[in-house]
């Protein structure tokens, strides 16, 4: 059977198993393959997912292809090591998250109406109930460590906001940060610098948050932003930007903002 567009076809993800299988193989394998772990995979498997998002950034859907072949590569990579140590296997995999698709769906799959609930409530629900079915104690078990800081930051405050730990409105939010920001300043060692620094910031994601916007989204998007107009500054400095003083520096900057802005209008 051969690959058909709009339909993942059956040989192809058995060759894939195939070949991560040959190259684990302890005798005619790859030497470096059969020697990962699941730790020793986790960052590549991490690096890839960012690489998905990088192409659906650039809006590059040919790199796109191929990153989620990269991508689930990693997935196929676990799951055989997984099966190796008699753990589980692709299909159990696949398994897994196919029955979780439909008990989060029970409207779709099962012909449950929607019990009033907006869709994001439901989800929610439905995840925390199967968090409790694993044990979890607290508003705040499954927010994964492993996830960007800002992210997470994100996150915890969410699970917090559910039970009603949360500011009522963003002025408030925006009081804790002046508040870090003076207790950052006369922080008077390294260590409480560093504890009054993530303070400040854990404080600057909850007045984003309170504003409904992502805070990852938003710094992604000044991170592009920066580099943009740091990028035009040097192009209009012909080479010598390194070279001139602050102020000539600043000039810059306002010049690429009026062309941006220009450009816009």
């Amino acid at each position: 059977m051969e690959l058909t567009r709009g339909r993942v076809s059956l040989s192809s993800l058995e060759r894939l198993l195939a070949i991560m299988a040959r190259l684990r193989d302890p005798e005619r394998g790859c030497e470096w393959d059969c020697a990962q772990t699941f730790a020793t995979i986790a960052p590549y498997t991490i690096e890839e997912a960012y690489e998905v998002a990088d192409a659906i950034e650039r809006n590059d859907m040919h790199a796109l292809k191929e990153e989620l072949g990269d991508l689930l590569f990693q997935v196929v990579f676990h799951a055989k090591m997984a099966q190796e140590s008699d753990l589980f296997d692709f299909s159990d995999i696949a398994t897994a998250i196919s029955d979780k698709m439909e008990a989060r769906h029970p409207h779709v799959f099962h012909q449950q109406n929607p019990d009033g609930q907006s869709r994001e409530d439901r989800w929610e629900t439905a995840k925390a109930n199967e968090r409790a079915a694993k044990g979890a104690t607290s508003a705040l078990d499954g927010v994964a460590i492993a996830l960007p800081a800002l992210m997470r930051a994100e996150k915890l405050q969410k699970r917090a906001a559910r039970v009603g730990f949360d500011w009522p409105d963003p002025d408030s939010a925006a009081e804790k940060v002046t508040e870090e920001i003076i207790e950052l300043r006369e922080a008077a060692t390294d260590a409480e610098r560093l504890d009054e620094a993530g303070d400040l910031l854990f404080a600057a994601v909850n007045v984003v948050r309170k504003y409904g916007v992502a805070p990852e989204d938003a710094l992604r998007a000044a991170n592009a932003k920066f580099e943009r107009r740091f990028r035009g500054m040097e192009a209009l400095a012909q080479g010598r930007f390194s070279t001139l003083p602050l102020d000539q520096q600043e000039t810059l900057w306002q010049a690429v903002k009026r062309s941006e802005a220009g450009k816009s209008s």
